[in-house]
């Protein structure tokens, strides 16, 4: 079994797109996932499977958003190890900025090298990106909410679907898979005695 991060864009707990977390694990529950927890109300599951590839899981749960929910929403998956791997991949690091200042923007897939060259890092300074593979590192002293590098930024010039999370959020869902896989471990420890 393989622990998971689903990240879902363009979900919202009111107004447009509308999805409880508790409708979310009631879903996710009812696709065979075990171990699903959520993390605030953005879109943010952890959840256990069975190994597959991360862009067949994504489909899955996009499928099943469409038919329990009658809407499509982005949706982006990560195991684990992936998620806890970030801080050392983040070229920005050094910045020993703000936390909250830091964000990883997650894409779809590797972008094709040529896009990824035509984008001009001074583009939105102060702010800076670096791509590494399947995620954008993003360093906004100004706040995320003031910046031009943002998740339509980054689908336009990379032909990509995004999505974004601050390194906090980052960090809380990796703490949230190991408390569910400390948990899952504690209870069949528990169901063997």
């Amino acid at each position: 079994m393989t622990t998971y991060v689903a990240l879902l864009r363009g979900i919202n707990v009111s107004g447009k797109n509308p999805i409880k977390m508790e409708a979310l694990r009631s879903l996710f529950t009812t696709l065979g996932y075990e171990g699903v927890a959520t993390y605030v109300q953005s879109g943010n599951i952890v959840f256990t499977g069975a190994a597959r590839s991360a862009p067949k899981i994504a489909e899955t749960i996009k499928r099943a958003i469409v038919d329990e929910f009658g809407f499509e929403v982005g949706v982006l998956v990560r195991t684990t190890d992936e998620l806890s791997a970030l801080a050392g991949d983040n070229p920005l690091r050094h910045r020993n900025a703000d936390p909250s200042k830091l964000h990883v923007t997650f894409l779809e897939r590797v972008p094709r090298a040529a896009k990824v060259k035509a984008l001009d890092p001074s583009f939105a300074a102060p702010d800076e990106f670096a791509v590494v593979g399947q995620e954008v590192f993003v360093h906004c002293p100004n706040g995320y909410g003031r910046t031009k590098i943002n998740n339509t930024f980054f689908e336009k010039k990379l032909g990509v679907a995004a999505t974004t999370r601050n390194l906090r959020t980052v960090q809380a869902l990796v703490d949230l898979a190991d408390k569910t896989k400390a948990d899952k471990r504690q209870a069949s420890s528990a169901q063997k005695r």
